[in-house]
């Protein structure tokens, strides 16, 4: 039999050679609300755009990812 189980939704920014994990503020919350609720104390968030859903271990990742500072 299977069981059903909700996976923890993780969002990933990178910044610099740095990438930051973020908690999920609130299940209700989409993608890109997460992303403009963290925009105040990363404001590399305001430019960026949203990646996936992914399944990875055990949980639904999104990443935020921008061009922004990248040459080439």
């Amino acid at each position: 039999m299977l069981t059903p189980i909700i996976l923890d939704r993780v969002f990933k920014v990178k910044i610099g050679s740095q990438e930051i994990s973020l908690d999920d503020p609130s299940p209700k919350f989409t993608p890109e609300r997460v992303m403009n609720f963290y925009s105040g104390a990363y404001p590399i968030l305001t430019t960026a755009k949203v990646e996936g859903p992914e399944i990875f271990e055990d949980q639904i990742l999104y990443r935020f990812t921008t061009t922004l500072g990248t040459k080439g």
